[in-house]
C-alpha cells in the first residue's frame, strides 16, 4: 500500500510541472555541452582503436571512415594503389562516406574511391582544417519536424541527408548514379560508358549498342567526365575502328 501511495503522490506532482518543464529531457551528462561533445568524441575514437585492435582486418576501414567523416566537405588528398598505372594521387573534397567507398568531387566530376585501393589519405599543405559548414547546407527550419514525422520521405529526397543518415555500399551509391557517363579502372584495363545498373556483384555499363559488366570486386576507381571527354573518347574509338578496318581492306588486296 505504501508503493502504490508514493507513485501516486509521484504522478500528481508530474501532472503539477509547468508545461515547458516537463516536455524536455534531462541534461545528456552533469557538465557543459561543450565539455560534453569534447567527451563525447574522444570516447568515440577510443571504442574505435580498441575495435581495431582486437579486429585486426577491420582496422583499415573503420579508420578511413573515421578520418573521412571528421573530414567532410574538406579537401582531401588520396593515394591508391592501382597495378596498371603504380600509385594514383587523387585529390577533392568529401562528398560522400560508405560502407566501402569514399567519393571525392572537384570542378569537374565526381570520382568514387573503394577503401580497399587506398594506400594512404591526408590533407593537402597549406588547406585548413575544417570546414564552412554555411557553404554546403541550406538551413531549413522546418527540418527537425519533417524529419520526427516524416522521417523516411524527407531523408530520401536529399542527397545529404541519405548520406548522413546510412552508410551505402559502392554498388547501391553507383546504382543511384544511372544515366551517367562514367570511366571504371580496373587493374587490367580502362572502361567507360553509360550506368546501367548494378547488381550483388556486377556494375553494367552500356556504350552505343553494347552492354559492359565489371564485377564490382575488380572496380579499383570511377569517374565521371565532361561533354568534351566524352565526345573525344567516342572519336578516338570510331577512328580506331575505321583504322582497323582500312588496314584489314589493305591486307586483303
Amino acid at each position: 500500500m505504501k508503493e502504490e501511495y508514493k507513485s501516486v503522490e509521484t504522478e500528481k506532482k508530474i501532472m503539477e510541472l509547468p508545461k515547458e518543464v516537463s516536455s524536455f529531457s534531462s541534461p545528456t551528462s552533469a557538465v557543459s555541452e561543450e565539455e560534453t561533445r569534447i567527451l563525447t568524441e574522444y570516447n568515440d575514437q577510443r571504442n574505435m582503436f580498441k575495435i581495431i585492435n582486437l579486429h585486426e582486418p577491420h582496422r583499415k576501414t573503420l579508420t578511413l571512415k573515421k578520418f573521412f567523416k571528421v573530414k567532410r566537405n574538406q579537401q582531401v588528398v588520396i593515394s591508391s594503389v592501382i597495378e596498371k598505372d603504380g600509385t594514383l594521387t587523387t585529390e577533392g573534397k568529401v562528398a560522400a562516406i560508405g560502407r566501402d567507398f569514399v567519393m571525392l568531387t572537384d570542378l569537374q566530376k565526381r570520382i568514387w574511391i573503394p577503401y580497399a585501393v587506398i594506400e594512404t589519405a591526408n590533407i593537402p599543405f597549406g588547406f585548413p582544417t575544417y570546414s564552412n559548414s554555411h557553404q554546403h547546407h541550406i538551413y531549413d527550419n522546418q527540418l527537425r519536424r519533417k524529419l520526427m514525422l516524416n522521417f523516411g520521405e524527407t531523408v530520401t529526397k536529399r542527397e545529404a541527408l541519405v548520406q548522413q543518415f546510412f552508410e551505402e555500399s559502392l554498388r547501391t551509391n553507383l546504382h543511384s548514379w544511372k544515366g551517367t557517363w562514367v570511366e571504371v579502372v580496373t587493374n587490367e584495363q580502362l572502361i567507360f560508358g553509360n550506368i546501367l545498373k548494378t547488381t550483388n556483384k556486377e556494375l553494367f555499363l552500356k556504350r552505343f549498342n553494347a552492354e559492359l559488366s565489371i564485377p564490382l570486386k575488380d572496380v579499383r576507381f570511377v569517374s565521371t567526365f565532361r561533354l568534351f571527354s566524352l565526345c573525344r573518347k567516342m572519336l578516338h574509338i570510331m577512328f580506331s575502328v575505321f583504322h582497323e578496318k582500312l588496314k584489314g581492306g589493305r591486307k586483303d588486296g
